[in-house]
């Protein structure tokens, strides 16, 4: 059952109630919340580099000429740092678009305004899927959807047409794949210089459950099983996991199946697909534009990843979505940028590549678009983009964003990252391991069930 939650909602509480207070003696301006009534701006929010800020101008550009509501538009790289600095001064940026997986961390520090999903125009539009995603543990929706997406597999087409195997529909299928990318010669330069899969095996933000979580759920496995209420059990220590975690071991262990070195890798240095030494990549969709000017869009595969025993095919998901500070009191205008943003017009923008005037291409914000309408096939003229999508509406599986899951999603990568790194580690006692840790963050959150 749960016990600290109902503390920890109190203080997220007086939390919202302490923001909203201090800012009826702050001033206008950049602060977020406190202006005029008759001051039509917004401070907004993202975490974004340069090329995918680009890309956030145009939509808001876009919004400032149908509603004469202006974007003070800040693209923060090191959002949650200064996002904490801000709860500090008590006063929240307006709207903030960031990862769907905070949700429960902003939610339980009380960052976040709740949203009445039947008053959002076009709200639906979005599935109930992708809205179900954006519950808080009380049962309040605390974020719109704004862009998702699912893990897919790369392919070097030419390298596997070259060795004349198939597209691979199993575990066994991508194992012998690898397999043969590493042993077999595929770019034909007559040199050892080849390997199969390109993993960033590194505990550092999680990176390995990441990759690892569809495999896990795939062979029937689980990291926290959802009581339904709010409360949450541990179920990392079972069959299935086990099962997947022998599999992935393994690829590590067999010579040239992964890059070697793969247990230290980031996303940051792991460039070895684009490079063309390594021909398999499970990862997000976003990769493709890059993949494709790097070796040639018609060496660029990607599939849906292989089933696990038993054929289950969940995808890891992620996404970003629309918050609203808390502490604002422009709620009027945060809706209205929340509702032009879901519509298939902000969504196709979002979903371009382009040069703005100062000379930066923008990247796409939006991989797969929430808004049900919009036919990312005719948008963007790639079939692969339909095969991303169908992955993410047929296939697709987050963790649970209701709760502070960053904890969770450390513990398994750290222990995971042991296993990974040690050939002849013990499996069963690294799952017991993980499990009881995870029990304990659960006592620690208040959530257990």
């Amino acid at each position: 059952m749960m016990k600290n939650r109902p503390a920890r909602r109190m203080i997220a509480l007086a939390s919202v109630a302490a923001l909203a207070g201090t800012l009826s003696a702050c001033s206008s301006g950049g602060d977020g919340g406190g202006a005029s009534a008759d001051d039509r701006s917004l401070e907004v929010w993202t975490r974004s580099t340069p090329d995918d800020a680009a890309s956030y101008q145009f939509v808001f550009d876009a919004f400032t000429a149908k509603t004469g509501i202006t974007i003070d538009y800040k693209p923060i790289p090191e959002f949650d740092t200064q996002l904490q600095a801000r709860a500090q001064q008590k006063s929240l940026p307006d709207v903030m678009v960031t990862d769907a997986g905070n949700l429960g961390a902003y939610e339980s520090q009380g960052f976040l305004r709740p949203v009445d999903r039947d008053a959002v125009a076009g709200g639906d539009q979005i599935s109930d899927a992708t809205w179900k995603s954006t519950l808080g543990t009380d049962g309040d929706h605390y974020g719109i959807p704004w862009s998702r997406q699912a893990n897919i597999t790369f392919i070097r087409k030419d390298w596997r047409e070259k060795l004349g195997l198939p597209v691979p529909k199993t575990w066994d299928d991508l194992s012998a794949l690898a397999k043969a990318f590493a042993d077999d010669d595929p770019d034909g330069d007559g040199k050892a210089d080849t390997y199969g899969m390109v993993v960033p095996g590194s505990a550092e933000n999680g990176y390995i459950a990441r990759w690892a979580a569809s495999y896990i759920w795939q062979a029937g496995g689980d990291i926290l099983k959802d009581g339904g209420d709010g409360t949450y059990t541990a179920d990392f220590d079972n069959p299935g996991t086990e099962t997947a975690v022998e599999w992935i071991r393994d690829q590590f262990c067999t010579p040239g199946v992964v890059v070697p070195g793969s247990v230290n890798l980031t996303t940051a240095n792991t460039p070895f697909f684009a490079q063309g030494t390594a021909g398999i990549y499970q990862t997000g969709p976003y990769n493709l534009s890059s993949f494709d000017a790097a070796v040639g869009a018609d060496n660029v595969e990607v599939i849906p990843t292989p089933a696990g025993p038993g054929g289950g095919t969940d995808s890891f998901a992620e996404g970003e979505n629309i918050y609203f500070g808390a502490s604002s009191k422009k709620q009027d205008l945060q809706e209205q940028l929340a509702e032009f943003m879901i519509t298939p017009e902000a969504q196709g923008l979002a979903m371009q590549v382009k040069t703005n005037d100062q000379g930066v291409l923008a990247q796409p914000v939006v991989r797969i678009p929430v808004n049900t309408s919009v036919d990312i096939g005719t948008v963007k003229a790639d079939p692969r983009w339909d095969t991303a999508k169908e992955v993410y509406d047929d296939h697709g599986r987050s963790f649970p964003w209701a709760i502070d899951f960053t904890p969770y999603r450390q513990i398994v990568a750290d222990g995971l990252n042991g296993v990974i790194a040690d050939c002849s580690s013990d499996i069963p006692g690294a799952l017991s391991d993980i499990q009881s840790q995870l029990s304990d963050e659960l006592d620690e959150q208040g959530v257990q069930g």
